[in-house]
């Protein structure tokens, strides 16, 4: 049992680290509508398939936030990883639904009863 207490936070970094590499991913292919595509499809993927819970699924959807939050920025030439057009749009409103998927898996669910 103290194994799983130690196990939690190296979980939680790799949730961490997966999502911001998946998320600067879906930035840097966010132009094209294959590599949007690809890379939401991706994430959500992830998310699904991720159980939830404060170490697993939150922290992937931190990062994933953080990656694109952080791409977002202006950058010192003056021009921005992320362009005002639909696709970027579209990825920013995939941030804040990745962020709410990580927050909705926190709620526990307790598994059906099976029928007899």
């Amino acid at each position: 049992m103290k194994g799983a207490y130690v196990a939690r936070p190296a979980v939680a970094v790799l949730a961490l680290a997966g999502g911001a590499v998946v998320g600067v991913c879906v930035v840097a292919l966010h132009t094209y509508w294959w590599g949007l595509l690809v890379g939401i499809l991706t994430t959500v993927a992830l998310l699904v398939a991720m159980p939830g819970g404060w170490w697993r699924r939150l922290p992937f959807a931190l990062g994933w936030s953080a990656a694109v939050v952080v791409l977002t920025v202006q950058r010192p030439e003056g021009d921005y990883l992320v362009e005002q057009s639909a696709n970027g749009y579209l990825l920013l409103g995939a941030g804040v639904g990745v962020l709410l998927g990580g927050v909705v898996g926190l709620r526990h669910h307790a598994a059906p009863e099976p029928r007899d």
